[in-house]
């Protein structure tokens, strides 16, 4: 056999069990997931199948943060900056409308649209430089932006460990 034939694929080690969620899903119901779910991120799929983005923790941590720094404009009150160190919001100090926004807010307001997908083809060599020079932690694997499954820093940490 050689190099070649035995080069691990995309294909080989990409999670085809996949949760994935709407554009139109809530904010809260994606945390209540992945809080669930023990995940860190998941891909946005519409209802024709095709990807529309990918939406992360940080993604999350980001939409709820803006949520919040867009009532602290309104008030006397910086709930992220002015605490050293950080502890996290004052949720007692919370705009009056803060709830009312986050019911609103969607995977399509949070998520990153920019995709990364590769081929079932690609080779884990090319999976690795591919999450480096992005500077991401998954990759989608597919073709015409229909996922066929999801590879993780976590799945190539595996192959290295044997």
């Amino acid at each position: 056999m050689t190099a070649q034939e035995t080069t691990l694929r995309a294909r080989d080690l990409m999670e085809r069990d996949l949760i994935t969620v709407s554009p139109e899903t809530r904010i809260l119901d994606i945390h209540r997931l992945f809080t669930e779910e023990e995940i860190h991120g998941a891909p946005v799929v519409g209802e024709d199948g095709e990807v529309r983005g990918v939406l992360s923790s940080l993604d999350l941590l980001r939409i709820v943060q803006d949520a919040v720094d867009h009532g602290a404009a309104t008030t006397s009150s910086s709930y992220f900056r002015d605490q050293l160190p950080y502890s996290g919001p004052d949720w007692t100090d919370m705009p009056e409308d803060f709830q009312d926004r986050m019911q609103s807010l969607t995977a399509e307001d949070a998520m990153t649209k920019d995709i990364v997908m590769v081929t079932p083809e690609t080779s884990v060599s090319e999976i690795a430089k591919t999450m480096l020079e992005h500077h991401i932690h998954r990759v989608l694997v597919g073709d015409d932006r229909v996922l066929i499954g999801v590879i993780t820093s976590f799945d190539l940490l595996r192959v290295v460990a044997g």
